[in-house]
Parts: C-alpha cells; structure tokens; sequence
C-alpha cells in the first residue's frame, strides 16, 4: 500500500465509533452494503482484518486498535482545522501559543510554569488568557487555547478530550507584613489563632483544605477577606490587612516583592500543578516545552508541621 485511503479511513472509522455497520451507514448517509464494501476493500489494502465477529457484534483486532488510535488522532485534527477556518479572522501565526492559565494559581508560579516557552530559539509569542478552569476547558474543546495550566487536574465529569499532565508541586507556607508578624508571635501555627487571615475565595482549591488543617491544628484565624485572585491576595497582605499563605516554593520572591516575612509552612498541605493537554499528537513546541521542562518538584525541601 503506497498511499492511503482516506475515504476508506473515515468509514472504518466511523463503523468502530458507531459500532455497527448499518449505524456507520446512517450517519455517512450510505448503503450498509456500501459501507461494508469499503471495510473490505480497506482490509485488502493493508493485509489484514481490522475486525472480528462476537456474535452481532464488531471487534477490533489489534491492528483495528491500532489504525483506529490514528484514525481518532487524524479526524480529530481535521475536525480542528474546520473549525478554526470558521472562526473566520486572520489565521493564528505559527509562533503564537494560546495558554490558558487558572486564576488560582500564583502568579510567580505560573511565570515558573511558563518560562520553558519563552525561553525557546526562536520566533515565539505566547498569548496568556487567566480564568476559571471550567471556562479555560470550554476554550481548550474549540481549539482557542493550546494547554491550560491548572492547580487541579482535569475533572472527570467534565466531557473534554484532553489528558492531565502532571508538572510539580509546592509546600504551602504563610506569609505576614513584619508589623503584624511580630505582634502575632514566633510560635507556628498557634500564632494564627484569632489572627486576621485573607482566605482563598470558596472555588480555589486550597480554601478547603486549609480550613480542615486549621481545624486539625486547633487554631481559628479571623476571615478578614475572601480574595479569588492570589495577586489581589498578595496585595492586601503587602498592606498588613492580614495573613496569607502562598506556595513555598515562591517564598523568597513573596517576601521581596511584596515586603512580607514567611512566619512558617507546612508540608500537610501541598499545591500541585498540571498541564492540561488537548488528545492529540500535533502539539506546538512551546507546548512540549511546558510539559517536558515544567515535570520537576517546585520545592523539594522538606518540612516538619
């Protein structure tokens, strides 16, 4: 077989994702004796049979198995390419990366997470869109955006062709303008008992976890603020309107850019950080440079509380 048939592809294709012939037909709008035909010619083509019989039923063989992963792969992308000419607009340059970021996560990390594509040879211009996971997710499914990094990996009730890569993660520790952590004391984590506190707003992944560890620690921190993005966090606490916690991975730029003091961390509760990847081979290279150079622990030391 020197070329291959396409149109051949696309009914084997379409029959093991009907799972029927006379299905298979309906959708192409074709006989199933046409259908069928096709099958078997394609079978001819490459030497092999790409289905068995289990009583009414179609199964792959190996060889379906494995042209039916290529087939998915290829009119997956010709279904993106569809789209994208829809949109209409001036074609994305082949340099531009779309990378949705989740706005939860810290923004240093996600400078962390980033910086393996802007460090890349050559011409390439990242475009980076902050929202809510579910909204980035939306964005992945109609190709508008190339990955979404994300503090959680991908939801399984969410019906998105995508897979979650993991790429590292980060102690948590907690953070104080000098005035108020000397006031609050050096003894961690009692000092936060009663302390004015800035909490994650309810949807951001760590809000939950911190006040079950708040619980566990037996200390009750006042909720002077409920914040969703982790700058704005950052922001309040420069201005010493209360305690706020941050990955520790990031702990040294956090007290130099924003002029605050760590007042301690804790390894029970930790951030991690995934790659959000559309299912396909065809990825851009700033992609594959997130995924391969963002795999590594964001703060390996270890803690005791």
């Amino acid at each position: 077989m020197q070329h291959l048939n396409y149109t051949y592809l696309l009914y084997f294709w379409t029959v093991q994702r009907e799972g029927s012939v006379s299905r298979a037909a309906d959708v192409l709008k074709l006989t199933p004796q046409t259908v069928s035909g096709q099958i078997k010619r394609f079978e001819e083509s490459i030497g092999t049979p790409l289905f068995h019989r289990d009583g009414r039923s179609l199964v792959l063989t190996d060889t379906g198995q494995m042209v039916a992963q290529y087939a998915e792969e290829i009119f997956t992308v010709g279904q993106e390419l569809t789209q994208r000419l829809s949109q209409g607009g001036e074609p994305r340059s082949p340099g531009t990366v779309s990378v949705g970021i989740v706005n939860s996560i810290a923004k240093l990390i996600a400078c962390e997470l980033v910086a393996p594509a802007m460090a890349l040879q050559g011409p390439v211009r990242v475009v980076m869109h902050e929202d809510t996971l579910e909204e980035l997710l939306a964005d992945l499914s109609v190709h508008r955006l190339d990955v979404v990094l994300s503090d959680r990996s991908l939801p399984s009730e969410l019906d998105v062709r995508a897979r979650s890569q993991p790429l590292g993660q980060s102690d948590v520790a907690f953070f104080a303008r000098p005035d108020l952590a000397a006031r609050l004391g050096p003894d961690f984590p009692t000092c936060l008992h009663g302390a004015p506190f800035l909490i994650p707003a309810s949807r951001n992944t760590l809000r939950t976890r911190l006040e079950v560890w708040f619980v566990d620690q037996g200390v009750r921190p006042a909720f002077v603020a409920e914040i969703d993005d982790s700058g704005l966090v950052k922001a309040f606490g420069q201005q010493g309107f209360g305690v706020f916690a941050a990955p520790a991975a990031i702990s040294s730029r956090v007290c130099s850019s924003y002029g605050v003091v760590e007042i301690g961390r804790t390894s029970a509760l930790v951030e991690r950080y995934f790659a959000i990847l559309p299912e396909r081979r065809m990825t851009h290279p700033a992609v594959e440079a997130i995924a391969r150079d963002g795999q590594r622990q964001l703060d390996p030391a270890q803690t005791t509380v």
